[in-house]
């Protein structure tokens, strides 16, 4: 008895011709627009320009919607780090800050993140970027833990989703949840004191 090879030209389900199924393109939409992004960023630094200037697509849009877990075993003054999800940004304003223990320039930046922590008004939220446990943990048990919250976010996809080109950054989110502000870099004494503090008093007095 002899067999035939089976018809490859025919979708063995529809009986139609078979076509061939591409890589689904959206999977890799917000790698890609990342990418883009931070290309952006580095042309801009490569030509002395400001990275201020660089405009963010989701200024006045509300904050991603994500669920991001603690640091695992994290804590201050003996109560452990909370994560955070967008439900925890909606009624207060939040200082949203991406840092990495790894990255030089948060070291920098964070005798002013202290600061800032002592702001009225406000809730100081971390999001711990491409980290080990451990080394988040020993990096904030040096420096100090100016945060409320701190979330895990270890495979970077949520800095995709906040559009971030690099750490650190820090967002200024509303009330309502929306994003107001973005300061893209580290707070320097003098952008500090010169760019972000009046801008977040602006959103404050605002009583967004």
């Amino acid at each position: 008895m002899s067999t035939s090879e089976p018809d490859l030209s025919t979708d063995p389900e529809t009986g139609g011709p078979n076509q061939k199924r591409g890589f689904p393109i959206l999977v890799l939409l917000p790698l890609i627009v990342f990418m883009a992004l931070a290309g952006l960023f580095m042309f801009q630094l490569l030509l002395g320009n400001d990275p201020q200037a660089i405009p963010s697509a989701l200024i006045n849009k509300p904050a991603p919607d994500i669920s991001l877990s603690a640091v695992d075993g994290l804590a201050k003054d003996g109560t452990a780090v909370p994560g955070f999800s967008r439900d925890d940004l909606l009624g207060k304003i939040s200082v949203v800050n991406v840092f990495a223990s790894w990255c030089g320039p948060c070291r920098d930046e964070h005798p002013l993140l202290e600061r800032l922590a002592t702001v009225e008004g406000i809730q100081l939220i971390g999001i711990n970027y491409k980290d080990k446990p451990e080394n988040a943990r020993r990096f904030l048990g040096s420096l100090g833990n100016p945060y409320d919250r701190i979330g895990a976010d270890a495979a970077g996809r949520t800095a995709i989703d906040w559009g971030v080109y690099g750490v650190p950054e820090t967002f200024v989110v509303d009330k309502e949840g929306m994003i107001r502000y973005k300061f893209i870099g580290p707070l320097g004494p003098a952008s500090y004191e010169q760019v972000f503090l009046p801008e977040l008093q602006k959103i404050i007095a605002s009583g967004q």
